[in-house]
């Protein structure tokens, strides 16, 4: 599972062949979310609010990026 990025303390990461739909884990200070990546929404978990509120930027300032590495990691579940 490779480190996509950190901001703000938050760390985001994507496992190979995981299930759909497409999304990145973020992790901050214990707690852990999946954010979709085509709406930057959590799917489960949580982060504090403050947190919260970055990490979706994060998702939304970095999606094309998000989208190239899940095609990548998960080419049977391809989306553009």
């Amino acid at each position: 599972m490779p480190c996509l990025g950190t901001f703000f303390g938050i760390s985001f990461y994507m496992y190979f062949r995981d299930h759909a739909p497409p999304h990145v884990h973020a992790e901050y200070q214990g707690d852990e979310a999946e954010i979709d990546i085509a709406t930057a929404e959590f799917l489960e978990g949580n982060l504090p609010p403050a947190a919260a509120r970055r990490a979706k930027s994060w998702v939304r300032d970095h999606h094309e990026m998000l989208v190239a590495t899940w095609n990548q990691m998960n080419p049977s579940q391809e989306r553009k």
